[in-house]
């Protein structure tokens, strides 16, 4: 089979395509052929060494995929050869083949396609467990989402139009935000053009969001938690802009407000059960037509080096996704 291998700490250019020794399932394990693998920024933290999970060289990134059931190893009782199905692995995911536990398996929903279903396991997953989970985002709210157009925001805009709040998408241009707007945003707000603060207490009245939904981090942060709601809950999601905000403690106290962090990869280790039951609201959601991922582009296994490069420059909006077998 053919893998993405990163051998070296380094910028997606690094990588290489190489023929690896088809994958044997181990005890409790099944592997894929995979057809379809998401692409989301931490890939191109982990292949720098600049993640929370730092994975031994050398190794292959990708983690949500959807593929096709090759084998099965001992104790396996519920998948078998020819299903099709969902899988989150640590890595291992841009490549022809994958070996997954199989308690980290769901069944693919009947006529969902292969990339779409590669891209609903991290960014939904994410975001289901930040705005249900972590923010409690109750109907007839309202929250700002920051970096709006990429694919956890894009999911949070419309995991919040799913629970009936009022949505801001906050996004860098005109082209990103009318992809938010066609997923249900409320209010649009060009933040390299307009003064964030200005737009926001605009677009709420003066009473600020219920909630902040943060991917980005760095400038816009502190302008965002200043013009929090009381009572606001402040979500911390991740840095795609490459610097951690100083926040000014002295604000969570003045709105009542609280800081809450957000770590999907563990909280789906700690409680699965949990995490299991927020899939399957969101795959009903899907069926509903209350979500939809957008995939904006595909590449071929040998162009995952582009594609990462897109993500690292944030020229991506929603999902793309690698085809492994092209």
């Amino acid at each position: 089979m053919k893998a993405i291998v990163c051998n070296a700490w380094g910028l997606p250019d690094t990588l290489t395509v190489e023929e690896l020794p088809d994958l044997q399932p181990a005890s409790g394990h099944v592997v894929l052929d995979v057809q379809a693998a998401g692409v989301n920024f931490p890939d191109v933290l982990i292949i720098q060494g600049k993640y929370q999970y730092k994975p031994d060289l050398p190794f292959t990134p990708g983690n949500e995929v959807a593929g096709i059931v090759r084998a099965v190893g001992d104790g396996v009782s519920a998948f078998k050869p020819g299903d099709q199905v969902i899988a989150f692995s640590a890595h291992g995911g841009f490549a022809q083949q994958l070996s997954a536990p199989a308690q980290a398996l769901m069944p693919m929903p009947p006529g969902m396609d292969f990339a779409t279903a590669a891209s609903i396991t991290l960014t939904y997953g994410t975001s289901h467990h930040a705005v249900v989970d972590r923010a409690a985002l109750k109907a007839g709210e309202t929250m700002l989402v920051l970096g709006a157009a990429g694919g956890v925001g894009l999911a949070a805009v419309e995991i919040g139009k799913a629970l009936g709040a009022r949505v801001i998408a906050a996004a860098s241009s005109d082209e990103k935000l009318a992809v938010c707007k066609e997923h249900g945003a409320d209010v649009l707000i060009n933040y390299s053009r307009d003064d964030l603060r200005e737009a926001v207490k605009a677009a709420t009245g003066g009473k600020g969001p219920d909630v902040v939904y943060d991917p980005v981090g760095g400038d816009f942060a502190e302008a965002a938690f200043r013009s929090i709601a009381w009572r606001g809950r402040y979500l911390v999601v991740g840095f795609a802009n490459g610097e951690i905000p100083k926040l000014p403690l002295n604000l969570a106290l003045l709105k009542g407000a609280s800081l809450v962090g957000v770590f999907w990869g563990e909280f789906a280790k700690r409680e699965p059960k949990a995490n299991l039951a927020g899939m399957m609201q969101l795959l009903e959601w899907m069926q509903q037509g209350k979500i939809r991922p957008h995939i904006s582009a595909r590449y071929a296994l040998a162009d995952t080096p582009q594609a990462l490069n897109a993500m690292a420059a944030r020229q991506v909006t929603g999902k793309v996704v690698i085809l492994p077998q092209q």
